[in-house]
């Protein structure tokens, strides 16, 4: 709570720098840089003026940011299913890491726009080559963290399962993946922003629906405040999927915090 006050008091610094967003962009005319108040308006005609029965939702809102969203929700949660998997199998058996951390490493060297080819040939246009897009450029954070997170899991746990006989399936639920949760969430974090990146440059290259098709089709109209409406829109879903991930991993992890400040 502390931290969050802390930051709040340079909240005030938002408006700030939107009037003089607004000052600097209205004297300088700049075609391409339209003032807040332009952005904001074509912001609201384009998704948030419809009726009240639908959520102020217009047309454009159910074309395009619905199917963003569950891609970008479906795209996340197989890569973090997946991840979270492999990673905690490959910390566990240093065998298993050992043959697929080579693969692991050239895997994530490979920049993901640079494999949308493949995908496209691979799955066509359409919501399973954005959602493998999503997944390939996903996956490595979390992968890698849980792995991390399954090596450092402390032996004494380990050993007080085996005295009390646990299970493997007893012992994963009930002590690796405790002790790991810390380094598998923070790679869950880092993977929040990357599936949102990787949402939009997916429906940049091939998509006939979504937010970066709409901003790719603002852009080849001239439509400018379209087109930072777009850019608005993805920071303000940007930062309101990291305060909810934040909220989630607070929950979860509460336990672990509290451990921490009964130890210090």
């Amino acid at each position: 709570m502390s931290g969050f006050l802390a930051r709040a008091r340079w909240y005030w610094l938002l408006p700030v720098a939107a009037v003089l967003w607004e000052v600097a962009t209205r004297r300088a005319e700049a075609v391409y840089f339209p003032p807040p108040t332009a952005i904001v308006a074509r912001l609201y005609e384009l998704w948030f003026s419809g009726p009240p029965a639908g959520l102020f939702l217009t047309q454009e809102a159910v074309h395009d940011l619905l199917p963003s969203l569950g891609r970008l929700f479906a795209g996340w949660a197989l890569a973090a299913t997946v991840g979270v998997a492999l990673g905690l199998a490959m910390g566990r058996s240093r065998t298993l890491a050992a043959l697929a951390e080579p693969l692991l490493h050239f895997g994530r060297s490979v920049p993901p726009s640079a494999l949308l080819p493949v995908f496209l040939l691979l799955f066509k246009i359409g919501t399973p080559m954005q959602v493998a897009a999503i997944v390939y450029g996903v996956v490595w954070p979390v992968l890698i963290n849980a792995m991390d997170g399954g090596r450092t899991v402390d032996r004494r746990y380990l050993e007080t399962g085996q005295v009390f006989r646990l299970g493997a399936g007893t012992r994963l639920v009930r002590i690796i993946l405790p002790a790991a949760a810390p380094k598998i969430f923070a790679g869950l974090r880092l993977s929040v922003s990357l599936a949102l990146i990787m949402m939009v440059i997916s429906e940049l290259y091939g998509s006939t629906e979504g937010i970066g098709h709409r901003m790719l089709e603002a852009q080849s109209q001239f439509d400018i405040p379209a087109m930072w409406a777009g850019i608005v829109l993805l920071g303000v879903l940007g930062v309101l999927l990291n305060v909810a991930f934040l909220a989630v991993e607070r929950r979860v992890l509460s336990w672990h915090v509290s451990a921490r400040g009964d130890a210090a």
